[in-house]
């Protein structure tokens, strides 16, 4: 598996240049740090929505 990620890799830098190479790595990264980001903040908010929930049925 890593000697595809070497040929995918060498083969974008081939063909869109190393900035552009770049650009699609650290964009790839930062969607899914967003994706994270968005999770952790929807498990917080249903978090929230079923703690008060709880609270006042008790």
């Amino acid at each position: 598996m890593p000697i595809l990620v070497v040929i995918l890799l060498i083969l974008m830098v081939a063909t869109f240049g190393f900035w552009g190479t770049l650009k699609a790595i650290l964009g790839g990264i930062g969607v899914l740090v967003l994706l994270v980001l968005l999770g952790l903040a929807l498990a917080a908010a249903a978090g929230r929505f079923f703690y008060d929930r709880a609270r006042r049925k008790a």
